[in-house]
């Protein structure tokens, strides 16, 4: 897909793997929105790379605040891309060593955010996409979710983390299916351990650890490769239906 004079609003944008989206987007000439909680980052970033960068304030789960933002990302230029990136973290088990019950209201916050954040972003996003003209066969659009190698290496305490990620990999087939006769592709990225903002809070002798433990290379991955990632996702019109695990070949120990 050719990504000049078109429009993609990226979630979680201002920081992490978002962030580093945005630049990646940005630097091939694609209008980007940033859609995210923090107005101060968020607007600092759309500053800096300027280009037709814009950024928007909202939450993934309100139907009202996705529309407002998608109509602002399309305001310059025909949507052709979404990119999910918001979502949070919990760690808790099922029954801890105490025998208290995991929190249901924790787990359901980590379901709406990440899981239902991340529809509810695919199905307005897409009927956004849906209005645009159709490109070289027939393709409109492209949309990207992030998943997490815990959707299958759930390690202990991620049961909460693991179900809401594991949701976004089952929902990428069926949601490619669906929306195929609209010429608009799904996708899925499963990072495994990234060297975010989270991640960089940690002492560098643990960031070193964690590293070690990923198969080749030996390290934390970058953000930058998961903004890669995406373009070439955005540009291989041929990729579709798919979750791609981008971790090094690191399979996750139950702890």
């Amino acid at each position: 897909m050719e990504l000049q004079n078109t429009a993609a609003i990226v979630t979680g944008g201002a920081s992490g793997l978002g962030e580093a989206t945005v630049r990646r987007l940005a630097k091939a000439g694609v209008k980007v929105t940033i859609f995210d909680l923090k107005p101060e980052q968020a607007e600092k970033l759309a500053k800096e790379l300027g280009g037709g960068t814009r950024f928007a304030v909202g939450d993934v789960t309100s139907p009202d605040d996705v529309q407002n933002a998608l109509a602002a990302a399309a305001e310059e230029a025909p949507l052709r891309i979404v990119v999910n990136c918001a979502g949070i973290g919990w760690a808790q088990r099922t029954v801890d060593r105490n025998g208290n019950p995991h929190d249901l209201g924790a787990f359901e916050t980590i379901i709406r955010v990440n899981l239902m954040g991340t529809f509810n972003m695919l199905r307005l996003g897409a009927a956004m996409i849906a209005k645009t003209e159709p490109l070289v066969d027939g393709e409109r659009g492209v949309v990207v979710n992030t998943a997490s190698v815990a959707a299958f290496d759930g390690q202990i305490g991620q049961i909460a983390y693991s179900a809401s990620k594991g949701g976004i990999v089952g929902l990428t087939l069926p949601a490619a299916r669906d929306l195929s006769p609209l010429g608009i592709r799904v996708l899925t990225i499963a990072p495994g351990l990234m060297d975010t903002p989270l991640l960089g809070l940690l002492p560098e002798e643990q960031r070193q650890a964690l590293g070690s433990g990923v198969l080749f290379p030996k390290r934390l991955g970058e953000p930058s490769e998961y903004g890669e990632l995406v373009h070439s996702m955005c540009i291989n019109s041929y990729l579709n239906g798919e979750t791609i695990r981008l971790d090094g070949g690191l399979r996750m120990p139950p702890k």
